[in-house]
Order: structure tokens, then C-alpha cells, then sequence
């Protein structure tokens, strides 16, 4: 998860340094929805650079789930901050496979709906092993 959340900012940033929107990859902005974007939500460049450090936090998110530091946060502030992680990456990745199987007509292909599926198996399995290894035992 942690390499699949870096890759992300790698290509948020690689989007950034152009100041254009969408994803390497991924479909093709409107040169009208990017006008939109830039006028009246934030500069395209702040939008992509944020998403480089959503990306990045999200990469030390799942680390530290699997590390001694991490695992020594309290249990409810990670679990808390697994649940806001996995409604943001699982709503992008569920868009991903609605748009790529069935059509939303955002332009994910079924091969970006194939990743989706992946993203959301890791996301689960970094939830569940966290969940799992810092289960309490009943003594």
C-alpha cells in the first residue's frame, strides 16, 4: 500500500511541475474543466502538490501500521485515521471500477478498474493485518 501510495504522489507531482490536472495514465481533463479548476476551486499546481502530500502522508499512514513506532499509537487515533484513509482512497478506487466496468463517463478504462479492485484488496489488507496485530488478548 505504502509503494502504491508513493507511486501516486510521484505522478501527482510529475502532473504538478506541468500545472495540469488528472493523473499520468488515467483520462484526459477537459481543457474546460481545467480552466474551471483554476479559476474558481485553487491553482491546478497547489491542487497536485497537495495531492503529492496526501499521497505521502497516506504512504506513512500505512507504514507505520506494519512498524514498531506505529504500532505503539494508540489503537482508536490509528484506527480513526485508517477510516478516514480508507474513505478516500475507496471512493476514488470504487470510482475507478464503476467508471472502468460500467461507465461513468469520467474515462477510466477496465484495466484502471482492474487497479481499483487491487487498491481497495490492499487497503483492506492493511486494515485488517493492522486490526489483527494489535488485537488485544483476553487474559
Amino acid at each position: 500500500m505504502a509503494v502504491l501510495l508513493l507511486a501516486y504522489a510521484v505522478g501527482k507531482a510529475a502532473f504538478a511541475l506541468d500545472s495540469r490536472l488528472g493523473f499520468p495514465g488515467g483520462p484526459v481533463v477537459p481543457a474546460a474543466e481545467h480552466d474551471r479548476y483554476a479559476r474558481d476551486v485553487m491553482g491546478v499546481a497547489t491542487a497536485q502538490w497537495s495531492a503529492v502530500a496526501s499521497g505521502v502522508a497516506g504512504a506513512c499512514l500505512a507504514l507505520a501500521t506494519v512498524t514498531a513506532p506505529g504500532r505503539r499509537v494508540p489503537r482508536p487515533l490509528m484506527l480513526a485515521a485508517l477510516a478516514g484513509m480508507s474513505l478516500a482512497i475507496g471512493a476514488g478506487a470504487a470510482i475507478m471500477v464503476v467508471d472502468g466496468f460500467v461507465g461513468l463517463g469520467v474515462g477510466w478504462q477496465w484495466y484502471h478498474g482492474v487497479l481499483g479492485l487491487v487498491v481497495i484488496g490492499l487497503l483492506v489488507a492493511t486494515i485488517r493485518s493492522y486490526v489483527v496485530a494489535t488485537r488485544r488478548v483476553a487474559g
